[in-house]
């Protein structure tokens, strides 16, 4: 007799509220995260190869080898999934000042932390990944009062947010995705933002605001490397742009293509097995 419920079993190497995002229209019922591993579950009647092929299309996206990544599939008990995930999902620290947690999980926190609410959604960014984290970091060292800030692929909207509570006089978070962007407009007005942050659909092929004094590029191998150009030009005279989403093997890759648009590296930083590359210029872009 099959089981009533499939445990998809997977070392963590992403952002799993990404990934519970991802694969809801699959008949995901819910997901907790434990021991540095994630379990998705699905009732056994929704379960089939394209729920599989889903996976390995993110993993694709994010540059991960599918074969490459510890995962089984089981039976599982029944339980309160939502439950499950609630209780899964904890606050986070992050850098010297941050501090994400989600709406649920109330935290009284010392008068030096910035304090941000993000609800997992189906948006990249809740700060749990090692690329957003590298990020956010590095938006502690960069900020200044006067800046104005870019986030290229905003997803949650948190970098974004965390520029201006660090400072940071303007910031524009944009993204391809309408339901990322929706995301993070509902974010921002969790957390009593107003018109000094500004979330918009765009892509980054058709990005045409220039002169940011920081510009953060949360995105995948492929992306950085295809829009380069458009990244760079983003960039104001004397701007800095830190690009994530980087795993040790691309690095060369992406070095080469980026000081073919005048960049050079002025610090890389990582992270379980990510990589946080920031790029100076030597002139205007």
């Amino acid at each position: 007799m099959p089981p009533d419920y499939i445990d998809l079993r997977v070392r963590a190497v992403f952002d799993v509220e990404e990934l519970t995002g991802e694969l809801a229209e699959t008949g995901l019922l819910g997901a907790s995260e434990a021991d540095g591993f994630a379990h998705f579950y699905w009732p056994s009647a929704s379960w089939n190869p394209a729920v599989l092929d889903s996976f390995r299309h993110f993993l694709k996206k994010r540059g991960i080898a599918a074969e490459t990544v510890d995962l089984s599939v089981e039976a599982a008990p029944d339980q309160d999934w939502n439950m499950a995930w609630a209780q899964s999902v904890k606050p986070v620290r992050v850098g010297r000042r941050f501090l994400i947690r989600q709406s649920w999980n109330p935290v009284d926190p010392k008068p030096d932390v910035i304090e941000l609410v993000i609800d997992p959604k189906r948006a990249f960014g809740t700060g749990f990944h090692a690329t957003t984290q590298l990020l956010l970091e590095w938006l502690e060292r960069a900020v200044r009062e006067n800046h104005r800030v870019l986030d290229v692929g905003t997803g949650s909207g948190v970098l974004a947010m965390a520029a201006i509570r660090l400072g940071a006089a303007s910031a524009l978070g944009i993204d391809c995705d309408p339901e990322a962007v929706e995301c993070a407009r509902e974010n921002a007005v969790a957390n009593g933002f107003g018109a000094e942050l500004q979330f918009r659909l765009e892509s980054v092929e058709r990005l045409e605001t220039t002169g940011f004094d920081l510009v953060a590029a949360n995105l995948d191998r492929n992306t950085l490397l295809r829009f380069a150009r458009e990244i760079t030009h983003a960039v104001g005279h004397r701007g800095r742009l830190c690009l994530s989403g980087i795993q040790p093997r691309d690095l060369a890759d992406v070095l080469s293509t980026f000081a073919e648009h005048g960049g050079t590296s002025s610090g890389q930083w990582e992270r379980d097995e990510w990589l946080a590359l920031e790029i100076g210029f030597q002139h205007s872009q």
